[in-house]
């Protein structure tokens, strides 16, 4: 057991009333007020005209794909530096995923690995068909320079901002960007459904057809009849309830990821060792630091991880890149070494938005204290 959790869930104490609506109505399927409200609140927060909750972001990506025409033997671009649920749903469709690495500011997607993949694939006659935009962490991805290039090579975009409610470039929300955007309520994520996700868009006919498949894709008749394959992809209407509660908060949640990150920073910049990194934050972004990263380096983080788990404090290691993970071994990848770099020197810290100042000095105390007795 831990005493300090990586990021769990922060409940306003409003989800009851949402959830006993739900009850009371029996409406308790994927039907009812709490999903219609909350589509229409998150439409509001987002300034996006449409969107269809889901049961996972991993489900919404599946299903923007499956929309935008992805199918056997297509390639869809996708960063290494990342989750398997943004890699598992192209494999669903039987398309092929190609791997590229990241740039170091941002830790995100890097655009001149991008535009060399595309060339490259294009010179082999495999265009890609479909770009998986990920802002890992919460931290915006050099969105101006990718969609560009994607823009002019034709390649739809499914932009995954799993990690990134609230956060903004150039004033605008994350998620809003792609063809079709995603977000994550999973139980860790800023704010949370328990399980959970939603699929937006400026497409009317985008958003439309995900609901559509996500319920079966049942034709509106008096008995069961499909003219497509579907999938059991929507949010029940007590999940969404929650939601619809925790969304009332996401500002204040955003703002106690910010203040964890910057009290970190500030507190760990203090170590004489080394100089230790984080993902940086361009001029027009805005993260909503979903998670506190940094960058120990090689020989640091292994110790800095045991030291926080010996005081039953959770932290866990980047992501190790898709491209090194035996499930992904066969597929295409670009590749400069910085997502191997970082996964071997890296660590997310506890970010949850319930952390006190006092926690995060003593979390920063025993990170400090487990890198002064390693030889560097």
């Amino acid at each position: 057991m831990f005493s300090i959790y990586l990021s769990p869930p922060h409940l306003t104490g409003f989800e009851n009333k949402f959830i006993e609506e739900a009850l009371q109505s029996n409406w308790v399927s994927p039907y009812g007020n709490n999903i219609d409200a909350f589509e229409k609140e998150l439409e509001e927060y987002l300034d996006i005209p449409y969107a269809a909750l889901v049961t996972s972001a991993t489900a919404g990506i599946h299903l923007a794909l499956v929309i935008l025409g992805i199918e056997k033997n297509d390639i869809v671009l996708v960063p290494t530096f990342t989750f398997a649920a943004c890699v598992n749903p192209i494999i669903y469709t039987s398309a092929e995923p190609v791997f590229l690495d990241s740039e170091l500011d941002t830790w995100n997607l890097d655009p001149v690995l991008l535009r060399t993949a595309i060339e490259d694939l294009i010179q082999k006659k495999r265009k890609p068909k479909a770009l998986v935009l990920v802002h890992s962490y919460g931290v915006p991805a050099k969105i101006t320079e990718i969609l560009s290039i994607c823009k002019e090579f034709d390649i739809k975009v499914v932009e995954d901002a799993a990690d990134a409610l609230g956060a903004t470039y150039n004033g605008q929300k994350l998620g809003t960007f792609g063809d079709i955007g995603i977000i994550s309520f999973n139980g860790n994520k800023i704010i949370t459904t328990s399980g959970g996700g939603v699929l937006v868009s400026k497409n009317k006919e985008y958003v439309e057809r995900a609901k559509y498949l996500s319920n079966q894709a049942k034709e509106n008749l008096p008995y069961y009849h499909h003219e497509a394959v579907g999938f059991n992809y929507r949010m029940s209407n007590v999940l969404a309830g929650i939601g619809r509660a925790q969304l009332k908060v996401i500002d204040e949640r955003v703002n106690s990821r910010r203040n964890n990150y910057q009290q970190y920073k500030t507190l760990l910049s203090s170590n004489t060792i080394k100089d230790i990194q984080s993902q940086t934050e361009l001029l027009n972004g805005f993260s909503n630091r979903w998670l506190s990263t940094f960058y120990l380096g090689e020989n640091l983080v292994l110790p800095a991880h045991q030291a926080l788990q010996e005081a039953h404090i959770e932290s866990r290691f980047l992501w190790k890149p898709m491209h090194l993970q035996p499930a992904f071994l066969r597929y295409g990848k670009y590749l400069n070494g910085n997502a191997a770099k970082l996964f071997e020197g890296g660590i997310c810290l506890p970010s949850g938005s319930q952390l006190t100042a006092t926690q995060i000095e003593n979390i920063a105390a025993i990170v400090r204290n487990s890198l002064a007795h390693v030889n560097v």
